[in-house]
């Protein structure tokens, strides 16, 4: 075991945990961060994205050793009011079916657009394509997309 000092949501955080532990279960077992999810434990869904040092990337095969000096950034700190373009655009276009994607895909999306603030349509599919939605709501997502990068 190990002790990491870990930026979580521009906040410090202290946890001892395995080298191998994957930063979704330090999430969210050890922090109580719970809005990034489980979905397959392999990388192949998206549910568990979050932003290690501006990319987005998949929680659920990311060893604790390799984020302790980044800024982490999970759904909880995208803001802290829950008004992010994405989330208020989510809200707008009513996204959510079942809702268990939808944390994955909205830091998907903030990491594009950050990178690219008017991505085309091919460019949100690019970048979404990793993101699994078991209630096919893709029409949907690109829309909300669509809007956020207009705010």
């Amino acid at each position: 075991m190990a002790s990491y000092n870990l930026k979580i949501n521009g906040k410090e955080y202290k946890t001892t945990v395995d080298d191998d532990t994957p930063l979704l279960w330090v999430l969210r077992d050890h922090l109580g961060m719970t809005g990034t999810k489980y979905g397959c434990g392999v990388a192949s869904c998206g549910a568990c994205t979050v932003h290690v040092d501006g990319q987005a990337m998949r929680s659920c095969v990311l060893p604790i050793s390799t984020v302790a000096n980044a800024k982490i950034t999970t759904i909880e700190g995208l803001s802290e009011k829950g008004d992010h373009p994405l989330q208020l655009a989510w809200d707008e276009v009513d996204v959510p079916q079942c809702g268990y994607c939808q944390a994955g895909q909205i830091m998907s999306a903030a990491a594009l657009l950050k990178k690219n603030p008017k991505p085309s349509d091919a460019d949100i599919e690019t970048a979404l394509s990793g993101n699994l939605c078991r209630c096919g709501t893709y029409h949907r997502i690109k829309e909300a997309v669509k809007l956020a990068s207009k705010k």
